[in-house]
């Protein structure tokens, strides 16, 4: 029985590391189960989230999905801005540089392989780098067609401007990026731009898409604005201005039309003018809009506000007789004359026909502070608040002591400056029953902004017939006249400012005017900035203009006419007469 004994123990040790060996195989397997359910199952911080997310850091990539920018129209619908899908084509300047097909893709490119290769120069060790932006889609689908390695293409928009330069001054523009940067376009930015949306894809080693994901975020175009003007009317606009400008040998020019009762604007144009869809060599001199960003002396045309503070004073009325004889008053150090002697005239004819001694002599007897009064009332001096950029504000100078010269010159529209909107907007009070209503760029729905009542309905419309009587037979402004219609306005001339002093041979030259003035429906104002010739006068340079482009918006507002020449009845058995 010993042997037996002695075998029993060591049955037991095989029997024990057995288990030992099967335990420690066991525990291995459960930490290799652990370690895979971790990896692949179990949301741990190093487990399968984590792996997964590196996983997409490496393969995983994000794009942008381009956003639509709103249109812009003019109040009927007609398209000002648009946008339009492009390609821009882009490389991955590692893969590209040493490609043998660099020839082939400069060719396609339009440019030259040495600007190509110093460019990928310049970009070496990067990722990106554009080729060329905005490039049209079936173009770019024929450069991606070749497959040339590092080359790709994303979709983008352009900005287009179907009217080109009859309303860029007005509409602006937009960057290589989509974003405003001018005009209405810089104005209303974040209401004209978009969202962008976002997708995803897989991309392998070589950075080709192998899978496309899918759009993460959708893409939330822009909303669109509508204009206050009529293109009609801009279009009109542009092409008498460009012909008036060109005709007298101006440097520049501006044309602003307000609708009378809601305070719209209907066109506004400048000269000279920019292509904002073909921007190569482009100045920025045209780019400005001068309607808004421009400031003159309005001269004359201020005489109109000067009548206001005369009838508001109650000592006068438009029969009142001013002695303006012999011709000329002194005032000062300087002399302030007439063409000729009008003698005694009414004070409706000292406007029509602007005589300096009349209105010098209504600024003596006024004094300044309600004459500068009326011009606060009506704006002068004082932002639009429209909302474009750059806008001025003009000058109403309020100074503590004044010169005699500076009082009669504050009378004649001198020492203050206005911009032509500024002008316009001052007039609209004569054209809307003494009321002001703010200026708006954009279409008015609904009802109308609130305005101010700047002075009585009653000064208001007897100044509109005194302006009338400027555009008659003997007034200065005989070449504003519109056939068939009864208009107003105020003819200025201003000599233009040098380094010493005012300049005897350079003019602006300014007519304001309202239309019709039996029922005022538009109010215009046109500038030529130094005229050449002798046609440098406001009734000689910028009253036509006033006349063509108050007759097409007449025409265009279906406003009836209210006056036709006589006609002639013959007689019976005279030629043409009645059989």
């Amino acid at each position: 029985m010993k042997p037996a004994t002695a075998r029993q123990p060591k049955k037991t040790q095989v029997l024990w590391r057995l288990y030992l060996v099967a335990a420690l195989l066991l525990s291995m397997l459960a930490l290799l189960v652990g370690r895979v359910l971790s990896l692949q199952i179990l949301e741990t911080d190093r487990g399968y989230s984590f792996l997964q997310d590196q996983g997409d850091a490496r393969s995983l990539r994000g794009a942008e999905i381009p956003a639509y920018r709103g249109v812009i129209t003019d109040r009927r619908g007609e398209p000002l801005a648009v946008s339009t899908p492009v390609v821009s084509l882009w490389a991955d300047p590692r893969v590209l540089s040493g490609s043998e097909r660099l020839p082939e893709l400069a060719e396609a490119l339009g440019m030259k392989l040495s600007l190509l290769q110093q460019r990928l120069q310049r970009y070496e060790g990067k990722r990106f780098m554009y080729l060329q932006r905005h490039r049209v889609p079936h173009e770019a689908r024929e450069i991606l067609a070749k497959r040339i390695p590092g080359v790709f293409g994303e979709r983008e928009y352009r900005r287009f401007y179907p009217a080109g330069e009859v309303a860029a001054h007005l509409v602006g523009f937009t960057n290589v990026d989509d974003e405003g940067i001018d005009g209405i376009e810089l104005a209303y930015d974040d209401w004209l731009k978009g969202v962008p949306g976002k997708k995803q894809y897989i991309k392998n080693l070589k950075g080709k898409v192998v899978r496309d994901i899918g759009v993460v975020q959708a893409p939330r175009p822009g909303k669109d604005l509508r204009l206050s003007i009529d293109l009609r009317l801009q279009t009109l606009q542009h092409r008498e201005l460009t012909k008036a400008v060109m005709a007298s040998g101006a440097v520049s020019g501006s044309v602003v039309t307000l609708d009378a009762a809601t305070g719209e604007v209907l066109a506004m144009v400048n000269y000279p003018v920019y292509n904002p869809n073909s921007r190569q060599g482009m100045k920025a001199a045209n780019m400005r809009n001068r309607a808004v960003t421009d400031t003159y002396e309005p001269g004359s045309t201020m005489k109109s506000l000067t009548l206001v503070a005369a009838l508001e004073s109650g000592r006068y009325s438009t029969d009142t007789l001013i002695d303006t004889a012999p011709g000329w008053i002194r005032v000062g150090p300087k002399t302030y004359p007439d063409p000729r002697n009008y003698g005694e005239i009414t004070l409706s004819r000292v406007i029509e026909k602007s005589s300096q001694v009349g209105v010098t002599k209504l600024a003596v007897d006024l004094g300044h502070e309600p004459i500068w009064e009326v011009f606060r009332r009506f704006g002068i001096g004082e932002p639009i608040n429209a909302g474009f950029p750059g806008e001025s504000s003009g000058l109403l100078p309020n100074r503590s002591r004044w010169y005699s010269t500076e009082r009669i010159a504050l009378a004649f529209g001198y020492g203050i400056t206005t911009t032509p909107l500024q002008l316009a907007r001052a007039y609209s009070v004569f054209g809307n029953g003494g009321v002001q209503r703010p200026v708006s760029l954009l279409a008015l729905e609904g009802d109308l902004p609130e305005g101010r009542q700047v002075i009585a309905p009653d000064i208001a419309r007897q100044v509109l017939e005194v302006l009338h009587e400027v555009t008659g037979e003997h007034g200065t402004a005989g070449k504003a006249r519109v056939e068939g219609f009864r208009v107003g306005g105020k003819t200025g001339t201003v000599h233009k400012v040098g380094a010493q002093g005012y300049l005897e041979d350079s003019y602006v030259a300014l007519f304001a005017g309202v239309a019709p003035v039996d029922k005022p429906r538009v109010v215009t104002v046109v500038v030529i900035n130094e005229p050449k010739g002798e046609a440098y006068g406001g009734g000689a340079a910028a009253a036509p203009v006033f006349s063509a482009v108050t007759e097409g918006a007449l025409r265009l507002l279906g406003v009836t006419p209210t006056e036709f020449p006589p006609v002639a009845i013959a007689s019976a058995g005279a030629p043409g007469g009645a059989a």
